[in-house]
């Protein structure tokens, strides 16, 4: 695939080549992953600046992300890269491979730095997720500070650094510029920026921010930090639309195309039959999206793929509110129940006080069903990041759906539609059809059905 840059991409990496130290904080959705790559193999094979670079990102987006950006453009084709996860003999193997990039997960940083025994001969860092850096207690943060000096350029990728506040801004920019703008060490950091806030006696238990803690703070770091904040005169896209990317496991894959093929599944719990070619696209929709039906009504489940990428996109978001469509309902169980194994507050907006409360971005994260998100639903008021967890075949509600937010009177100069699919499955046969807006929904059904039988 080509890569056509918008304006503010063109920037962002031309940004990167021209700074030894940059933080990046564009909003999720924008593209960091291939702004990032673009200026990496220019200053790896244009400038010659840098030779061997190290990625730093949160797991899934270390295994999956970044090789799948890697692989999906055509000017990164020259790149190569060794992903640093799994066993340690395989995370071994993977440093001594020759590459251009190494990529790595957060929680093996200290390994890599203290325990490896391999040579950090890293001369460029990129840390995706700058945010996961922000405490100067963690472990991962000590082992990092340890060989910062050795490293003489370095990328902070992150949506919002500040998720909890200013406070989280001094451990991020340490690491980056080794204490240079707000100063080496936290007392130092809080006694400038910070006043006492809740206390007893002598025991300070939290600070706020002086006055004018937070102009001073921009102040310090504007001159190696972008942010869609502080780049107003960024053309922005109105609408950005975004695929992740997420692959089954062979044995997944296999179930999936046996009930392409043979319309039948036998599983341990259960068994999946498809009468016809639209039971079928029903099935190989929901299998698609991690759960399926039985034929006794039984929720069958199949992988957790999409949940994993959910995850990870709350998680990028740092606080910011996400709307998540889904289409069945094991997929809203499932859903609610990796929302409330992580702790994330969440709330269906279906109701009028539900609605009113997303839009008073009281809702960290909202569900809703595309059949409930139709005319006159309004909550564009509430966040501008709505991810498609599983698609719906139609078109009508698709695009009713995305306009919950894409639409007059929403605050944000930028609304981000992401979808999750599965690769090598229908559910990249349904976005295209759903992309051409002059479909029919009798086409898509159609279009369907001559994936279901290729």
């Amino acid at each position: 695939m080509n890569f056509m840059p918008h304006d503010y991409q063109k920037y962002a990496i031309e940004y990167i080549k021209g700074h030894s130290i940059s933080a990046i904080l564009l909003d999720m959705g924008l593209g960091k992953t291939s702004i990032t790559l673009t200026a990496l193999a220019d200053l790896l094979f244009d400038s010659f600046v840098s030779h061997k670079i190290l990625v730093i990102a949160p797991l899934r987006v270390a295994r999956s992300t970044w090789p799948e950006e890697l692989r999906k453009w055509e000017h990164l084709r020259h790149l190569t890269y060794s992903v640093v996860v799994g066993t340690e003999r395989e995370r071994l193997d993977a440093l001594k491979a020759p590459a251009d990039i190494y990529i790595i997960n957060r929680e093996n940083v200290p390994w890599l730095v203290e325990k490896s025994n391999v040579p950090f001969d890293f001369d460029m860092l990129v840390i995706d997720e700058l945010s996961s850096f922000k405490n100067w207690r963690a472990e991962r943060f000590k082992a990092l500070m340890k060989v910062r000096p050795r490293i003489k350029r370095i990328v902070g990728l992150t949506g919002t650094p500040s998720s909890n506040g200013l406070m989280d801004l001094f451990a991020e920019f340490r690491v980056l510029d080794m204490g240079e703008r707000l100063g080496r060490f936290i007392g130092q950091y809080r006694n400038t920026y910070f006043l006492p806030d809740k206390r007893n006696g002598q025991i300070i238990y939290s600070y706020k921010p002086q006055p004018d803690a937070e102009r001073r703070i921009y102040d310090k770091i504007s001159d190696i930090t972008i942010s869609m904040k502080a780049t107003d005169y960024l053309k922005m896209p109105e609408r950005v639309t975004n695929e992740v990317f997420v692959t089954l496991s062979d044995t997944e894959q296999k179930k999936y195309d046996k009930l392409k093929k043979e319309l039948i599944l036998e599983l341990s719990d259960g068994e999946i039959t498809a009468a016809n070619a639209a039971s079928l696209t029903s099935k190989l929709t929901q299998m698609a999206n991690g759960a399926v039906y039985s034929d006794d009504g039984e929720t069958m489940k199949i992988h957790e793929r999409k949940l994993d990428a959910l995850e990870d996109i709350i998680e990028s978001a740092n606080g910011q509110p996400v709307l998540v469509a889904y289409w069945y309902k094991h997929d809203r169980e499932r859903i609610v129940e990796r929302l409330s194994k992580c702790k994330i507050p969440f709330a269906d907006i279906s109701s009028p006080t539900s609605i009113e409360k997303w839009n008073k971005k009281e809702i960290p994260v909202g569900l809703i069903h595309p059949a409930s998100a139709g005319h006159g639903l309004n909550l564009q008021a509430g966040g501008n990041h709505l991810v498609w967890f599983g698609l719906t075949w139609s078109l009508e509600l698709y695009q009713q759906t995305n306009t919950r937010l894409y639409r007059q009177g929403q605050t944000e100069s930028t609304v981000v539609i992401q979808h999750i699919l599965a690769k090598d499955t229908i559910d990249e046969r349904i976005l295209k059809i759903l992309e051409k807006k002059d479909r029919s929904q009798a086409d898509l059904i159609a279009a369907v059905k001559a994936e279901v039988g290729r």
